[in-house]
C-alpha cells in the first residue's frame, strides 16, 4: 500500500513527460446520480501542442475538457482525491492499475503494457480494441474480417458491436479478481461472436488465465462453436448444450454474461450470477414480457392504453427493477447503451460490479415505491428473496 504522494509522483511523471497514452477512472466515492460516473483521458495535439482531453461520462451525456499536458497532473490527481477510486493508466512501457481505499490508502499495480502508441490527431478515426488492418483469427473465421484484416462492409455493424462490448469489459477490469484463473459463463451464447471476443481480449491481449463456458439450447450451434474453439486453439473455452436454470456445473463464477435471453430467462441468469457472488455481470435483456401483463396504474392510463407504448414502458421498467434489485444485493449497477438505436431497439446493457451502491433503507424505499406504483410482482425479487437482507425481504409484497 502507498500514500497519495506516491500516486501524485507517478501522475506527474506520466503526464509531464507525455508518457500517458490513455487513462480510465471510475467508481465514485459518493453515490450521486447527477455526477459523472467515469472519466476517460487521452492525449490530443491542438495547434501543435500536446493536450490531454478529459471526457466526463454522465448517465445521459459526455462532456470534454482539453488541458495542456504540463497542467494535466492537477485535475487528474483531483479526480482521484475527491471523486473516483479506481483507474487504469496506460503507457508504452506498462499499465498501472490504481485502487484507492475509503481511507485513501493507494495500491499501484504495474502490469504489462497493452498499448504502444498514442494517436494525437484530435479528429482521428475511431480506434477500436480490436482494430481494423490487423487480422484477428476469430474475426476471420467468423467472416467479419478477411485474411488481410479488412472488415467486410456487411459485417461492420457486428465489428462495432464487438468492440463496444469489449470497451465495457475494459472498464470493469479493475473489478475482476487478480492472481488466479478467472471463470466466466456466457448464458445463451448463440453464435458466440462476443464469447470468442471475450476470450481473445482477456486471454490473448490481457494475458489473463481464464476459462469460459458458453451455454445454449441449440445443439447444432454449440457443435459449430466447439469446432471453431478447437480450430483456434482456445483451450480453455468450452461450449455446452443446456438451459440457464438447470446449469449447476460450477460453484463459483467471476463474470456472468447473458445477451438477449428472452423474458425471465434474463432474471434466471441474474439470479445465478448473484448466487455465485460474481464480481461482474453483463446482461442485454430481450423480450421483457413479464411486466406487460402486470403493470397497472390509473395515472399512467394515457400511456398504458397504447400497446406499443405499454410494451416499451414495461421493458424499461423491467430493467429499472433489475438494476435496483442488483444494487440491493450488493452491486453497483449501470444501464448503458450497447449499440446505436438505429441497429436494434434491444440496445440496453445492464453492467453490475460488486460493491455497495448506496444506503440500503433508501434504496429499498425507492424500489418498493416504484414496484408498488406499477403493481408489479417481479420474478427476480421472488427468486432472490433469501438474498435480500432480512429486514428488507420481510417487508416486500
Amino acid at each position: 500500500m502507498y500514500a497519495m504522494e506516491s500516486l501524485h509522483k507517478l501522475i506527474h511523471q506520466l503526464t509531464e513527460g507525455g508518457e500517458l497514452i490513455s487513462a480510465t477512472l471510475s467508481q465514485r466515492r459518493k453515490r450521486d446520480p447527477e455526477a459523472f460516473a467515469k472519466v476517460v483521458i487521452k492525449p490530443v495535439e491542438l495547434k501543435k501542442q500536446l493536450f490531454y482531453q478529459f471526457a466526463y461520462h454522465y448517465s445521459n451525456k459526455v462532456t470534454h475538457d482539453n488541458v495542456p499536458a504540463a497542467e494535466a497532473a492537477g485535475p487528474l490527481m483531483e479526480l482521484f482525491e475527491q471523486h473516483l477510486r479506481q483507474g487504469l493508466l496506460c503507457t508504452p512501457e506498462a499499465d498501472y492499475q490504481i485502487l484507492i481505499s475509503k481511507k485513501y490508502k493507494v495500491s499501484i499495480l504495474k502490469k504489462t503494457a497493452t498499448k504502444t502508441v498514442a494517436d494525437l490527431n484530435h479528429n482521428r478515426k475511431k480506434r477500436y480494441i480490436l482494430d481494423e488492418g490487423e487480422p484477428v483469427p476469430f474475426l476471420v473465421e467468423l467472416g467479419i474480417m478477411n485474411a488481410d484484416g479488412k472488415v467486410l462492409a456487411k459485417k461492420y455493424d457486428k465489428f462495432r458491436q464487438i468492440n463496444r462490448f469489449l470497451e465495457m469489459v475494459q472498464d470493469i477490469l479493475p473489478a475482476l479478481p487478480e492472481g488466479r484463473e478467472l471463470t466466466i459463463v456466457d448464458f445463451g451464447c448463440g453464435k458466440s461472436y462476443l464469447t470468442f471476443a471475450l476470450y481473445h481480449y482477456l486471454n490473448i491481449q490481457q494475458r489473463r488465465p481464464l476459462r469460459i463456458v458458453g451455454l445454449d439450447l441449440k445443439a447444432d450451434v454449440i457443435q459449430h462453436c466447439s469446432q471453431l474453439a478447437e480450430k483456434l486453439n482456445y483451450e480453455h473455452l468450452r461450449f455446452l448444450v443446456g438451459d440457464i436454470a438447470d446449469y449447476d456445473e460450477l460453484d463459483q463464477v467471476d463474470m456472468v454474461v447473458t445477451l438477449h435471453a428472452c423474458d425471465t430467462a434474463t432474471d434466471a441468469a441474474l439470479e445465478k450470477a448473484v448466487r455465485w457472488d460474481a464480481s461482474a455481470i453483463l446482461s442485454v435483456p430481450c423480450c421483457q414480457h413479464e411486466l406487460f401483463s402486470q403493470v397497472q396504474n390509473d395515472a399512467l392510463s394515457p400511456l398504458l392504453s397504447h400497446g406499443i407504448l405499454k410494451e416499451r414502458f414495461s421493458a424499461l421498467a423491467t430493467d429499472a427493477i433489475r438494476a435496483k434489485l442488483l444494487d440491493l444485493m450488493g452491486y453497483r449497477t449501470q444501464l448503458l447503451e450497447f449499440i446505436d438505436m438505429e441497429h436494434t431497439p434491444k440496445n440496453i446493457l445492464i453492467r453490475a460490479v460488486k460493491g455497495s451502491a448506496g444506503e440500503m433503507p433508501v434504496m429499498w424505499q425507492e424500489y418498493t415505491v416504484f414496484r408498488d406504483m406499477l403493481q408489479a410482482d417481479p420474478y427476480l425479487e421472488n427468486a432472490c428473496r433469501d438474498l435480500l437482507p432480512q429486514e428488507v425481504g420481510t417487508t416486500s409484497n
